[in-house]
C-alpha cells in the first residue's frame, strides 16, 4: 500500500506540472467565470419560477376571496328569503373555500421567505461574479504583460547569441585576413631576396653554367689587367 501510494502521489505531481505547462490562464479564468455565470443564471431563473408560484397562489386566493364573498352574499338572500337551511349551506361552503384561503396564504407566506432568502443570494452571487470578472481582468492583463516580457526576454537571447556568432564569425574572418597579410609579407620577401626566382626559374643546363663561370672568370681577369696598366702608369 505504501508504494502505491507514493506512486499515485508521484503521478498526480507529473500530472500537475504537465497540466501547469499546457494550462492556459486565460482559458482556464474564462471558464471558470462562464461557469459562475451558469450558476447565476440557474439562481435568477430559480428566483423567477418562485416570484411566479408567488403570483400564481395570490391569484388563486383573489378568485377564493371572491367565491367567499359570493357564498355571503348567497346566505344573506338565503335568510332574506327564509331559507336559513340555504344560508346554512352556503355558509358552510364559504368556510371551506376561507380555509383553503388560509393554506395559500401560508403556502404564500412560506414562498416569500425563499424569495427573500434567493434574493440575497441572488445579490451575493452577483457581486462575487463581478469581483471575480474584475479579478480576473487583471490577472489576465498580468499574465500577459508577463507573457509579453518572457518572449522579449527570450527574443533578447536569441539576439545576444546571434550576436556572439557574429563575434566569432568577424573574428575567424580578421584572424584569416591577419594570416593572408602575413603569407603576402613572406612572399614579398622570398622574391625581393630572389629566392623566390630561383626556386621558380627553369634550371640551366650544364653548358650554360660552364659558360656562366667562364665569361665570369674573363670578365675578372679583364679588369684586373685594366687594373695593372692603371697602377703601372
Amino acid at each position: 500500500m505504501g508504494i502505491l501510494s507514493r506512486m499515485s502521489t508521484v503521478f498526480k505531481a507529473k500530472m500537475s506540472r504537465l497540466l501547469d505547462r499546457v494550462e492556459n490562464p486565460h482559458e482556464t479564468l474564462e471558464y471558470s467565470y462562464e461557469k459562475q455565470l451558469e450558476l447565476l443564471r440557474n439562481v435568477k431563473r430559480g428566483l423567477t419560477e418562485v416570484v411566479a408560484s408567488k403570483k400564481r397562489i395570490e391569484l388563486q386566493a383573489g378568485k377564493l376571496k371572491q367565491e367567499a364573498a359570493r357564498l355571503e352574499n348567497q346566505a344573506r338572500e338565503a335568510l332574506s328569503l327564509g331559507r336559513e337551511d340555504l344560508a346554512r349551506r352556503a355558509l358552510e361552503q364559504r368556510s371551506v373555500v376561507l380555509q383553503q384561503v388560509q393554506d395559500l396564504e401560508r403556502q404564500g407566506a412560506e414562498i416569500e421567505q425563499e424569495q427573500q432568502k434567493l434574493e440575497a443570494t441572488e445579490a451575493k452571487l452577483r457581486a462575487k461574479v463581478e469581483a471575480f470578472r474584475s479579478q480576473k481582468e487583471v490577472i489576465k492583463a498580468r499574465y500577459s504583460a508577463a507573457e509579453a516580457q518572457v518572449r522579449i526576454g527570450e527574443a533578447a537571447t536569441g539576439l545576444s547569441e546571434e550576436l556572439a556568432d557574429v563575434g566569432m564569425v568577424i573574428e575567424r574572418a580578421e584572424r584569416k585576413t591577419e594570416n593572408m597579410k602575413a603569407r603576402a609579407a613572406a612572399i614579398d620577401e622570398l622574391i625581393a631576396s630572389g629566392v623566390l626566382d630561383d626556386a621558380i626559374s627553369p634550371k640551366k643546363d650544364d653548358i650554360e653554367q660552364e659558360l656562366a663561370k667562364l665569361r665570369s672568370g674573363r670578365s675578372i681577369e679583364d679588369e684586373l689587367a685594366r687594373l695593372k696598366k692603371e697602377v703601372s702608369q
